[in-house]
């Protein structure tokens, strides 16, 4: 695959930074480092051009929060800045890594998303009898940075855009060289790409033709036990050698008429479920608005929104006896 080149200069477009700008002020408007930003837009803007032009970027500018849905997580959120700075990169990168991407990679993808990738699941799951279900532990805290540039350079020749992209990965770690950050557009990006060496050698040198992946979760499909056993004891020394990667624990090999346990979902050939963990999230979620609703924190209107979120993932499972008893209970559509 030829690799791309000149892509410094655009990414430093006054056109690609006020994009940029727009994508990263989406969903944000009312809060208060946007609000300051925005106040001196083209003065701002003007000023990460010249960093840009003059490659003295300034980054490393974190928040630290935790999350606790849907499991405990330190997040690392850059300076509103350095999400304009993001976005910019990824205007011009993004097709870049997209070329490189399979059919069957879910996560960070224009047209693709969590249910894409349950939906092919289930495609699979009806073509074949058995399944092994793998995911990695501690991913984002294990990526290398040495290994990520390196498969990076691979596709991208403009060795400007691959120093701008070190000194900002040079900015945070978990271990020395090690980690990219939870929460920011630019290391999601790069982790999904990160994989992409697993996906193109699972399916061009293990010739797997059943195969999903969503970041980090990935399963594989055969019409045979033992086929998928072969797979798992291919797939990890592989990820130790060339990615420096561990499968976790929990891995699981099982035939696909018992159903498999992926992004929150139990998905059988005919039908798709809540997994456990989802129905006990949605379970306290629920209780939680409706101590909202009941104390009057949230008015009738409050309620139906957040409702509509919450409702948006289990619309899809087969989940019409609990939305009929939502709709009972709260007098908000399901």
């Amino acid at each position: 695959m030829k690799r791309a080149g000149n892509l410094y200069e655009r990414i430093a477009e006054p056109e690609n930074l006020r994009l940029a700008f727009i994508k990263s002020i989406r969903g944000k408007r009312g809060k208060a480092d946007v609000i300051a930003y925005t106040k001196d837009i083209d003065e701002n803007l003007r000023l990460l051009r010249d960093q840009l032009l003059s490659k003295q970027v300034d980054v490393g500018h974190y928040h630290f929060f935790t999350v606790h849905e849907p499991k405990e997580r330190l997040i690392c959120a850059a300076s509103f800045p350095e999400r304009v700075l993001h976005h910019a990169i990824m205007n011009i990168c993004e097709p870049v890594l997209e070329r490189y991407a399979i059919h069957d990679s879910y996560a960070c993808r224009t047209g693709k998303g969590m249910h894409a990738a349950v939906l092919r699941a289930q495609t699979f799951t009806r073509r074949y009898d058995w399944y092994l279900k793998l995911d990695i532990g501690q991913y984002f805290a294990s990526i290398d940075h040495n290994i990520a540039m390196a498969l990076l350079g691979r596709r991208i020749k403009d060795r400007t855009v691959l120093q701008l992209i070190q000194t900002i990965l040079k900015t945070y770690s978990v271990a020395p060289g090690c980690g990219f950050p939870i929460g920011n557009l630019l290391s999601q990006h790069l982790a999904n790409f990160y994989l992409g060496h697993l996906d193109h050698w699972i399916k061009e040198t293990l010739r797997v033709r059943g195969y999903v992946r969503y970041m980090d979760d990935f399963v594989l499909w055969a019409d045979e036990k033992g086929t998928v056993k072969a797979h798992l004891e291919d797939i990890r020394p592989f990820l130790e050698s060339e990615l420096k990667l561990e499968l976790k624990n929990n891995v699981q090999l099982n035939r696909c008429s018992r159903g498999i346990p992926f992004l929150g979902y139990r998905v059988f050939p005919r039908r798709l479920t809540l997994g456990p963990r989802a129905r006990r999230r949605f379970a306290r979620k629920l209780h939680g608005y409706e101590q909202e609703w009941m104390t009057g924190e949230w008015s009738q209107a409050d309620l139906a929104r957040h409702m509509e979120a919450l409702l948006s993932y289990v619309r899809f499972a087969d989940t019409l006896s609990l939305r009929k008893q939502i709709v009972e209970q709260f007098s908000v559509a399901a």
